[in-house]
């Protein structure tokens, strides 16, 4: 067993010793092998976690330094152990920092009401008037919408840090590290 690969799988999911050895046993060594593996387990359990009520949390904030860009944020969890936890409570400025940059309207496309899409439905059609093929039209109107869900919905966006990752990706990483239900409850954000 190679140590600086087990020590670098540790460092990039923080998951224990024993979980990264079994990943890197079974990639038979492959560092990018076993770190996949190990986001498909993240994704596994954060799936089997979902349906668990989370009743503590935290609310952190971002203010920018001209003081002109403010975030608040609400992150949910399962205990009030994890919630005091640094971890949790660096999850969450990751969040708020995600929220300032990126200016997301939703939680998640779930939660975008169908009188919003309905609206930017009826821009993206005039948009694209000019299409004169049906079935184009209708591929293009909705390729165009599902874009759109994606880029106002925080839960979907790529992480600022890493795009090749979501902000659902890396709320999954965490729930596989506390072993419980992570959520973004609310999230405001303030501009002048």
């Amino acid at each position: 067993m190679d140590v600086e690969k087990l020590k670098a799988l540790r460092s990039a999911t923080g998951l224990p010793f024993s979980e990264c050895k079994k990943a890197l046993e079974e990639a038979k060594g492959d560092l990018d092998l076993a770190l996949k593996k190990l986001q498909e387990r993240a994704k596994f359990e954060a799936e089997k976690k979902g349906a668990r009520e989370t009743k503590e949390g935290i609310i952190t904030c971002y203010v920018h330094s001209n003081s002109k860009l403010g975030v608040l944020v609400e992150l949910l969890c399962e205990t009030d152990f994890v919630a005091k936890s640094e971890e949790f409570k660096k999850l969450a400025k990751e969040i708020a920092l995600q929220i300032a940059a990126l200016d997301p309207k939703f939680v998640s496309p779930e939660d975008i009401p169908e009188e919003y899409l309905e609206g930017e439905r009826r821009l993206i059609e005039e948009e694209l008037k000019d299409i004169q093929d049906p079935q184009i039209f209708k591929k293009a109107v909705e390729g165009k919408l599902k874009t759109l869900k994606e880029e106002i919905s925080l839960l979907s966006q790529p992480w600022i840090k890493d795009p090749s990752k979501t902000v659902q990706d890396l709320i999954q990483e965490y729930i596989a590290k506390f072993g419980e239900n992570i959520k973004v409850g609310r999230f405001v954000r303030f501009q002048i």
